[in-house]
C-alpha cells in the first residue's frame, strides 16, 4: 500500500497500474460474532466505538466489470451508524443473501463486513470488460451496486431487483485503504476539491438530487416552496443548496441557532428553529398532537407570505411524518427516505386523501442522477458540507458523533491520505469558491 500511496502523492498516477496490489489492507469492519453485543441497550446507548474495528482484511478477488480503488478519503453516512449498532437488523443477512446469488458474489459473505458508502481515490486495477476507466484515474464513487440482469432495472436502475447499497448491503466498502466497486459506480473526482472534500458528497448529494430534483422524486421546479427537515444536516444541507440553486424557496427546519446560521450562510432566509419554538408533535409515545401540526403550518405560512409547501423533504420519519403530511399544500408532495427517528410512520389519511397529496418514496439515485449531482459539485454549483475530519483509526468516534447528532453537514475520514488538503488539481476554481467549500468547517 505504501508504494501505491507514494505514487499518488508524487503525482505519478501512470505508474499505479504497474505496482503490485497488496494481499491485505486496513479496513473498518463489524464482526458477525458481535451482532448481539447491544441487545440489552437502548438505541441511544449503543456505541459505534465498541463495534467498529480497524483491522487487516484480505484483498478481494477482482471480477468482471469491477474496479479496485485506493481510497484516499471516505465519509460517515447514517447507514454506517445503522451497521455499527446492528439496527434495524445486522447487515450480515444482506451479505449472506447476496452471496447466494452467484459464485462471484460469494466473496461478500464473510464473517466481517467492511463498511462505508463513500470514497475518493485512485483506480488501482480494473476487471475484464472495463473500458471507461483505467488505473491512475482519480475518482469518486456513488453507492449503487446493481447487477442489471433483469429488465426492471433498465428504465431506472434503482428498480432492479438486485439493486444494493455498496458498503451497507455489500462488502468491501469505502472506509478502508482499498475498496471494491462496480465500474459503473465511478465518477470523475472534482478537480478543485481535496480528497476529503470530494469524498463527502457522494451518497447524500445523490440522494438529495433524486429525492428533490429528479422526476423520479419530487421534480422540484422554479418557484416551489420546499420544507426541508434537518436543513443543515448531512442530507438536508445538499437539499437546501439544490432548492436555492434551482429557483425554489426553502423553508429550513433546524434544531439550534448554530444550525440556523449555517442555513443563512448557504443563502436561505426562511428558517424555523423547532427547539426554540417548542414544537412537540407527539403528546406521548403513542399519540400525536394535531394542534402542533396546525401551529407549525401557521408558522410556515407566516414566513412564506401565506404559501404552504409544494414539497416536503422528509427524512426524520416517525417523529415528523404526521406534521409533514398535514402541512403540505393541496396536491403537494411529501418525498421520503431514511426515517432516522423511526421507520413506522403515522399520519391522518384525511389530510392526504381529501387534499390529493402525494407520498413519494425515494432511495439513493441511479447512475445518471448520481453523475448529474457530481457534475454540479465539479462545476462549483453545489459545494461539499464537510465539517470535520477523522483519521481511519478514529472512525468509531466519527460514527458516534453522527449517531449523537453532534455534527453538522458531513464527517469525513482520511483513509490513505496522510493529511487534509491534498489532491487539489484546479486551485483557480477552488479559490473562486473557497468560502463556500469551507462553510461547514469547524462548526
Amino acid at each position: 500500500m505504501q508504494k501505491i500511496l507514494d505514487a499518488i502523492l508524487a503525482g505519478d498516477l501512470d505508474s499505479v497500474g504497474n505496482l503490485p496490489v497488496p494481499e491485505s489492507y486496513r479496513a473498518v469492519t463489524v464482526h458477525a460474532d458481535e451482532v448481539e453485543m447491544f441487545a440489552d441497550r437502548a438505541h441511544a446507548d449503543k456505541d459505534p466505538r465498541e463495534s467498529l474495528h480497524v483491522e487487516e482484511v484480505p484483498t478481494p478477488e477482482l471480477g468482471p466489470g469491477e474496479a479496485l480503488v485506493a481510497v484516499m478519503a471516505s465519509a460517515i453516512n447514517y447507514n454506517t451508524v445503522w451497521t455499527s449498532i446492528f439496527e434495524p437488523m445486522d447487515t450480515f443477512g444482506f451479505l449472506r443473501r447476496y452471496g447466494k446469488t452467484s459464485p462471484l458474489a460469494k466473496r461478500h459473505d464473510q464473517p466481517y463486513h467492511v463498511v462505508g458508502s463513500d470514497l475518493a481515490g485512485v483506480v488501482v486495477r480494473t476487471g475484464p470488460g472495463v473500458n471507461a476507466w483505467q488505473p491512475g484515474d482519480e475518482v469518486v464513487a456513488h453507492c449503487l451496486n446493481v447487477e442489471l440482469e433483469h429488465p426492471d432495472g433498465h428504465n431506472d436502475t434503482m428498480l432492479d431487483p438486485e439493486q444494493r447499497i455498496w458498503g451497507f448491503e455489500t462488502n468491501f466498502g469505502g472506509l478502508a485503504e482499498l475498496a471494491l466497486v462496480k465500474s459503473n459506480q465511478l465518477m470523475p473526482k472534482p478537480a478543485h476539491l481535496s480528497w476529503e472534500e470530494a469524498a463527502c458528497p457522494g451518497l447524500v448529494n445523490s440522494t438529495a438530487y433524486r429525492q428533490l430534483v429528479s422526476r423520479n422524486g419530487a421534480g422540484m421546479k422554479q418557484g416551489d416552496t420546499v420544507l426541508l427537515w434537518g436543513a443543515s444536516g448531512g442530507l438536508g444541507s445538499y437539499a437546501t443548496q439544490f432548492a436555492l440553486n434551482g429557483g425554489a424557496t426553502p423553508v429550513c427546519v433546524v434544531s439550534s441557532p448554530q444550525k440556523a446560521e449555517i442555513c443563512r450562510k448557504m443563502g436561505a432566509e426562511l428558517i424555523i428553529d423547532r427547539n426554540a419554538e417548542g414544537y412537540r408533535f407527539w403528546k406521548d409515545e403513542n399519540t400525536q398532537d394535531p394542534k402542533e401540526w396546525k401551529r407549525f403550518g401557521a408558522r410556515i405560512r407566516e414566513l412564506t407570505g401565506g404559501d404552504d409547501p409544494d414539497i416536503v423533504f422528509e427524512h426524520p420519519g416517525r417523529e415528523t411524518f404526521g406534521a409533514s403530511v398535514f402541512v403540505a399544500r393541496k396536491g403537494g408532495t411529501i418525498v421520503t427516505c431514511a426515517s432516522t427517528s423511526g421507520f413506522m410512520h403515522q399520519y391522518d389519511n384525511r389530510y392526504l386523501w381529501m387534499n390529493l397529496k402525494n407520498i413519494v418514496g425515494s432511495h439513493f439515485a441511479n447512475y445518471r442522477e448520481a453523475w448529474e449531482a457530481n457534475r454540479l459539485i465539479a462545476k462549483g454549483k453545489i459545494h461539499p458540507t464537510l465539517s470535520g475530519v477523522y483519521p481511519l483509526e478514529q472512525t468509531g468516534q466519527a460514527a458516534f458523533d453522527v449517531h449523537k447528532n453532534a455534527h453538522q453537514g458531513k464527517v469525513g475520514v482520511l483513509c490513505l491520505a496522510p493529511e487534509e488538503g491534498l489532491g487539489v488539481r484546479n486551485p483557480e476554481l477552488r479559490e473562486q469558491h473557497l468560502s463556500a467549500i469551507n462553510r461547514f468547517r469547524g462548526v
